[in-house]
Order: structure tokens, then sequence, then C-alpha cells
């Protein structure tokens, strides 16, 4: 399925961006535009039965194929939160981005936790107050957004990911560097998973202050986090471009 998208910015490098469950591409509304003015065009989608993608089945391999369709392959760097996060672990091979971002993603739910659709739905039917208690930090912009995008969700989203409560969708190991950044409050991945995922090869972070979307908790530390991964990935390469010129050298 071709996935609706909204894009920010003109840059040389591709930034891709995807949501995770009751949310569409407007969670991301000022992550976008920071990574714009960083100098990448960022690609934002609406997975399926979210915003105004079409709807269809919902297993996790569906919204996983059609980022596939949708997105390009090779982008710079690939973002993905709680549902968005293993969309993009099983879409990561094919889409081959350079550097990856899992903010919170729900690979592993069986840590103590049971996936509830019902619990799902009636978070979805969430009046405007229910979010404001839920969310005391976000923007009555945010707030708005949150009211507007769960009106929009095919509710049939929380029973199709049946298979979360009790498949482990952990990658096996980065394909590229890799940053899974973990709320300071908890989240979906408990310490135990993140000390596994160290084990594999991944990078861990913590975005202090902030819950399962840190991204709209507190998009300043958010982005600092981000950034502050991004430019020792810059070093790294630099480093080894700079060994390889003087092996060439020597050589």
């Amino acid at each position: 399925m071709l996935l609706h998208t909204r894009t920010w910015g003109e840059g040389d490098r591709v930034a891709l961006l995807i949501h995770g469950i009751m949310a569409d591409h407007r969670t991301w509304r000022r992550v976008g535009p920071a990574l714009a003015a960083r100098g990448h065009r960022v690609i934002a989608v609406d997975l399926r039965g979210h915003g105004l993608s079409g709807r269809g089945t919902y297993a996790p391999a569906d919204f996983a194929d059609d980022l596939v369709e949708t997105l390009p392959a090779g982008a710079d760097l690939a973002i993905g939160h709680s549902l968005g996060g293993l969309a993009l672990a099983l879409a990561a091979e094919r889409l081959r981005p350079a550097r990856t971002v899992y903010a919170d993603p729900s690979w592993r739910l069986f840590d103590g936790r049971r996936h509830d659709p019902v619990a799902l739905i009636t978070a979805g039917n969430a009046t405007r107050a229910d979010v404001v208690a839920a969310h005391p930090r976000w923007s009555a912009v945010d707030v708005d957004t949150e009211v507007a995008t769960r009106r929009l969700w095919d509710s049939r989203t929380a029973f199709g990911i049946k298979d979360l409560a009790h498949t482990d969708f952990t990658p096996p190991a980065p394909l590229a560097p890799t940053l899974v950044q973990l709320p300071g409050d908890g989240g979906l991945v408990t310490p135990a998973h993140a000390a596994a995922l160290r084990g594999l090869g991944f990078a861990t972070r913590t975005v202090p202050g902030t819950g399962h979307t840190m991204h709209r908790d507190d998009v300043g530390a958010f982005m600092a986090c981000l950034d502050d991964w991004l430019g020792g990935q810059d070093d790294a390469e630099d480093a080894e471009d700079a060994a390889a010129r003087a092996g060439e050298l020597t050589g």
C-alpha cells in the first residue's frame, strides 16, 4: 500500500519518520522542521489505518511492506517510534538507512506486559481533557493534534497487531549504526531488554524527564539526544576516513 506522506525541507540528505499507533505524521510536527533545518529532506508517513492512508489488514508485516513500497531506500537517517519502530525494524534490511533510530520501539511487549486491544481502543476515544491529564507537559497544539489523530485512527489496528503480545521482534543485530532511545520515566523497553540490546551492538541513550512519546514530551531533549549521537557517528566516520587515507599514503 502506498502511504500518505508529508515532507519538510529540500536538503540533500533524506530522513524518514515513522509514527506510533494512534498517531500520524503530525506527531513529528516539530521534529520534521528541526531535521529540515539541519539539512535533511524529511519524509513522514501515515501508517495504514492512520491519518490519510488507506485501511486494510494490520499484521506487523503489512506495516513494514508499506514502508518499503512508499519510502526511498538508502536514506541517511530513519526514525521509528513505538509501532513505527517495529515496522522500521522489519523493513530495515530492504530500506537500508545509513543510520537508524528506534524511539522506545514495541519489539518485546511480553516483558511484564500484555497487548490489550480494548485498552487501546478506549484510549483512542479519549477526550481532550483525558489527553491533557495524561500528557500535562504537552502544548495545546499537541493536545489538539493528538485528539484529531485518534479520531482518524482505525481501531481495528489494535486487533491486527495481536502478535505483539507473544512474539519477540528484537532484531538479531543492527544493520547500520543504530540508536535505541529510552524514555527517562519508563517505557516499552525494560532495563533488562536495554542491556541485552547493548550486548547485541545497539547503542542506547535515555531522554531524561520524558515518557513514551519522547519527541512530544520534550522535543529539545529528544533532538539533543539525537544530535549528540549523530555527532558521535560523524566523528567516527571522519576517523575511519582519515585512517583509510593514511593507509593509502603509506601503502
